[in-house]
Formats: C-alpha cells, structure tokens, sequence
C-alpha cells in the first residue's frame, strides 16, 4: 500500500513540473528517471487514457533526446518518462543534419523544450561501421561519412576504439549543435537551454553523461 501511494505522489508530481521545468532540472528528471530504469523501479508516467486525451490538445516536451535509431535504446523507457515528457529525433549513429536540426529547433522554440540531450550508445553498429572504414551500399555511407571524424580521432586514444569513437561522436555533435546559428547557439548563450552529451550502456541500462569539456581533455592527453 505505502508503495503504491508513493508511485502516485511520484507520477503526480511529475507531470506538473514539466511546463515549469529550466535546464538543469530537466537533465535532473531524466538522470533519475533513468536511475528507475536501472533499478527496477520505472514508474511509467503519464501513460494513462487520460493523459492522452489531455495531450491531444498540445504538447510541451521538456527535452529533446538526439538518439540512436537502435531498437535497444527506447529513450522514454531508459528515462522512465512518459507521453508528452520528451520530443524525439532519431537516426543511426545519432546523425543530424537539416531536418534535424529544424525539428529541434522547432521543439526548443515553438515547443519549449529546455534541454538537448544527444546520446549514443555503446556498441554502436553505425560507430562500428565508421571505424572499419567499410564498402557499405547506398546511402548509408552519408552516416558513415558523418561519424569518420570521430573515428580517426578515437584511433589516437587509448583503450576500445569504438567505445571511444562513440563518446567523441557525441561530444562533436554536442559541440556542433552549440554552434548552430541562428536558433540553438542563441538559445545555449542565453542560458535559455541546456545542451549535453551522454552515452547509454547496453550492458547495464545505465546513462552515463560526459564532460562538457570532454573533446578538450581529449586534445590536451594527446599534446
């Protein structure tokens, strides 16, 4: 009984901070989400008929996830948030480009979101590829192309190349959308959002967030 009771104060809580919600807090509700995820102990809000009648109404996501398309990493799952709580883009290897980019600007402007979060994986096929330098047919040689850099970078580092090219594609993506004029880079100066990088361990579900001066430390281990 007392455990029911705490999961509904939980649930109820979080879906009346959503709308309220700045940067920080927003990764806060994921890297605790997460930790449900981890323990056994999701709660899965805002998964009830009435919750989806209220959304039909409008959305106001309170993070945007830049993820892989792998079937293994079901972000609201590994976050234990629910309908309504994250807009979602996906592609291989976490790779953007103008439609991407345009549907995160639309969550971060029309939508509100506060937080970016981009997150690879361990294991990542699309990585994997990238390292191998592989004949790969038809367009998947546009994600292939997009992850190299982190590639050749990660060949210099020890310890497991893909496991390294997967955190350095992330950090250079984190940088990259940073950068990205006119919207995101005015909005991270502002302080108006938050943008990060983290990396999803297949093996144990755990989310694990990386240094925002991860590429510096990167740069400074090879001097």
């Amino acid at each position: 009984m007392k455990n029911t009771i705490y999961l509904l104060v939980v649930m109820t809580v979080l879906q009346n901070l959503n709308a309220q919600v700045n940067p920080d807090d927003a990764l806060k509700k994921l890297i605790e989400g997460n930790k449900r995820f981890v323990s056994g102990k999701s709660i899965r809000p805002n998964q009830s008929p009435e919750k989806i009648k209220e959304l039909s109404a409008g959305q106001k996501p309170f993070a945007i996830i830049v993820g892989c398309s792998d079937s293994r990493v079901p972000n609201e799952i590994v976050f234990d948030q629910g309908l309504g709580d994250l807009f979602i883009v996906r592609t291989a290897g976490q790779v953007s480009s103008y439609a991407s980019w345009g549907s995160m600007e639309f969550a971060a402007t029309a939508l509100g979101a506060k937080l970016i979060v981009v997150l690879g994986h361990t294991k990542c096929g699309a990585v994997a590829a990238a390292c191998a330098v592989p004949d790969v047919p038809g367009h998947i040689i546009t994600l292939i192309n997009a992850i190299k850099p982190a590639a050749e970078i990660a060949k210099d580092m020890e310890g497991d190349l893909v496991d390294n090219a997967v955190r350095v594609n992330v950090a250079k993506e984190v940088e990259q959308l940073k950068g990205l004029e006119p919207v995101l880079s005015k909005k991270v100066k502002s302080g108006e959002i938050k943008i990060a990088g983290a990396v999803y361990h297949l093996d144990t579900g755990k989310v694990e967030l990386l240094p925002d001066d991860y590429l510096k430390k990167i740069a400074k281990e090879k001097k």
